[in-house]
């Protein structure tokens, strides 16, 4: 062969293994730019002052998204371990702690919840005012059990709401009870009339401060210790916890909320906590603050079975109960919910959070049998069991009907972006 063949045989070589390898024009992005190009936008826009986004597609992280400040007034970044105000996320969190100590037989769904908390026992139910506006109250026809307590259906409310029952909530029971000793909140709470019949309706409520007060009780320790040594440090959440330590407050995001169409530091009124000292009672119904990581190692957990590299934290059981509907037929077609939550056919309810029983039915971008649950301050999180995926949001912008459509943007962008794939 001359010379002249052989580099002709080489170039040609050359050209083949480069078409082998090269991207296609026509190539679909991968996942880390769709969701940078469904979020982004609204950092661009001032809807949000930033965001941290993790995907993880069968138990390996795919995608982490960082953009934004994590302080607008100093310009401070995000960065991968910023941490976040979590609020109702920790409900999940809570769920997990309470079946640890189902699996050692410390409780059942049908025991009342006077058993564990008998400062609570023989609640009456509010039957309305009298004319001068008291409240009227009868006898409970049944009392709440553990099983209506996981799914918010015991007769509690959070007060959020206009009615008189509604107001005894705002004046007695904080919805962040961090200050409280958990014996002058159950006094206070044992006060207030249940607003519905156990069992009859969902209602979104103080539940799982009730359900944290119970863990501490059946396992002698505090929530937070409680949390830290069966959950946090077993699945190496480092910065998962009730309190932002001197050492990390550079990495903690700064709260906002929209006010006459610009983003505020929020500065008052339940949700300005600083976080600077361990509380007196920690919150199992919104006191953690996390990172996107850090919650992504807690859902791969319960994505898994129950562990996460070789810890158990769940038996296989005990996690598939966590994400299994609970809710009676009726419950579900009752029109409860509460913000994005709306329960419905298809988006109905397991443990402390959301389950996807039909994605079709529930006009959702998840797979069957996703869980899900949402924070105060915006943040989001999904684990999908039928495309083995787990995926995590942190934000802090309070959150509003009004405000950006986060959830429904980032489950629409990972579902096609694992589509193309």
């Amino acid at each position: 062969m001359n010379f002249r063949a052989l580099k002709g045989l080489v170039l040609s070589l050359t050209l083949v293994t480069a078409g082998t390898n090269a991207e296609p024009s026509h190539a679909k992005p991968g996942p880390e730019k769709v969701i940078g190009q469904a979020l982004g936008p609204l950092v661009t826009d001032g809807q949000l002052a930033g965001y941290v986004t993790v995907l993880m597609k069968n138990g390996k992280p795919v995608a982490t998204n960082v953009q934004g400040h994590a302080d607008i007034a100093t310009h401070r970044p995000m960065t991968k371990d910023t941490i976040f105000r979590i609020y109702s996320m920790t409900k999940p969190v809570t769920g997990v702690a309470l079946m640890i100590l189902h699996d050692r037989g410390k409780w059942k769904f049908s025991d009342p919840i006077a058993k564990h908390l008998p400062e609570l026992a023989n609640l009456k139910v509010y039957r309305g005012v009298d004319a001068a506006g008291n409240l009227l109250a009868e006898p409970a026809v049944s009392q709440p059990t553990m099983g209506q307590l996981v799914t918010h259906t015991a007769g509690f409310i959070y007060g959020f709401g206009g009615t008189p029952i509604d107001r005894e909530y705002q004046k007695h029971i904080p919805p962040l009870p961090t200050a409280a000793e958990a014996s002058a909140y159950l006094a206070s709470l044992a006060k207030i009339p249940l607003a519905y019949e156990p069992g009859t309706q969902w209602q979104y409520s103080i539940a799982m401060d009730l359900e944290g007060i119970i863990i501490q009780r059946l396992s002698g320790k505090s929530l937070q210790t409680f949390m830290k040594t069966e959950i946090f440090d077993p699945l190496q959440m480092v910065d998962t916890d009730f309190v932002v330590h001197q050492a990390k407050r550079d990495r903690f995001a700064t709260l906002y909320d929209m006010q006459n169409g610009k983003l505020a530091v929020v500065t008052s009124g339940p949700f300005a906590g600083a976080y600077a000292e361990t509380p007196v009672m920690g919150s199992g119904g919104g006191g953690l603050v996390s990172t996107a990581h850090d919650y992504a190692r807690f859902a791969s957990m319960l994505l898994n079975g129950g562990a996460l590299n070789g810890n158990r934290i769940l038996s296989k059981r005990a996690a598939k109960a966590v994400m299994t509907n609970r809710l009676a037929p009726n419950l579900v077609n009752g029109g409860f919910g509460i913000g994005l939550q709306q329960i419905r056919p298809g988006y109905e309810f397991g443990i402390n959070g959301v389950v996807v029983t039909d994605p079709a039915k529930a006009g959702v971008a998840m797979g069957k049998g996703s869980y899900l649950w949402d924070g105060a301050a915006g943040t989001w999180f999904w684990i999908d069991p039928t495309n083995k995926v787990v995926f995590v949001g942190m934000i802090q912008r309070m959150a509003s009907l009004e405000g950006p459509s986060v959830q429904d943007l980032s489950q629409k962008a990972v579902a096609a972006s694992y589509a193309r794939r």
